[in-house]
């Protein structure tokens, strides 16, 4: 296994943006004269886009999907605004991310986002953390025509930087994020502080518990 690029998941995996998601999530609950949710709720219903997101918030249902209903799009609509007008209220790096990126990117190592959280957000959240510049292919969610855990956003990236993509390297916190690596034959790491729950059994080639732990991952 020979790595010559990094993807990241971005939510969960480099930063915690889950205060912020869950506000916004219960200001478009508010708006439609629903009770706030749980802060927890919401952490289990993150994952699958914004979308995915806003259906789940607004049934209180791990099961519901987007469907374009006339109150799903509304809640959306409102989420929208909400979310994006407090993009980084409370989200922040978790530990050693900061560093980590810019060591790696000093390396010239190259470095790409493979999120499912929208491009209207995630590009924005990028710019305003100041990270935005040390990647150089960002997938987002509705980039491609496909999103984790499809193949495809993975082969996007390498298919972008020249290379193979059994040496492009996954980094991430969920199933979505291994499954994609899996399904597009590259190596994975799990980082275990994130939003999934029970992935030791997944698969991944490493769990590592903080995030400037990946440098022994690379060097092994």
């Amino acid at each position: 296994m020979s790595i010559q690029a990094i993807a990241f998941d971005l939510d969960g995996t480099l930063v915690d943006s889950l205060q912020d998601l869950a506000r916004a999530a219960n200001a478009a609950r508010s708006d439609l004269g629903l009770t706030p949710l749980a802060t927890a709720t919401v952490e289990s219903y993150v994952g699958d886009g914004a979308a995915v997101l806003v259906a789940r918030v607004l049934a209180d249902d791990a099961k519901a999907q987007f469907t374009g209903t006339a109150l799903q799009e509304q809640g959306m609509a409102q989420f929208n605004l909400h979310y994006r007008a407090g993009l980084t209220i409370a989200t922040k790096f978790y530990p050693k991310v900061q560093e980590t990126l810019h060591a790696l990117h000093e390396r010239g190592l190259p470095l790409a986002i493979v999120t499912n959280k929208p491009e209207r957000f995630t590009l924005p959240l990028l710019r305003e953390l100041g990270v935005f510049e040390h990647f150089d292919v960002i997938v987002s969610g509705d980039t491609l025509a496909e999103r984790k855990p499809s193949p495809l956003p993975m082969q996007h990236v390498a298919n972008q930087l020249g290379i193979e993509v059994d040496n492009l390297l996954m980094v991430g916190d969920s199933k979505n994020d291994i499954l994609a690596a899996q399904n597009a034959g590259c190596a994975s790491v799990l980082v275990s502080y994130g939003y999934g729950s029970e992935l030791e059994s997944m698969g991944a080639d490493a769990i590592i518990h903080r995030f400037d732990e990946l440098f022994a991952f690379l060097e092994e």
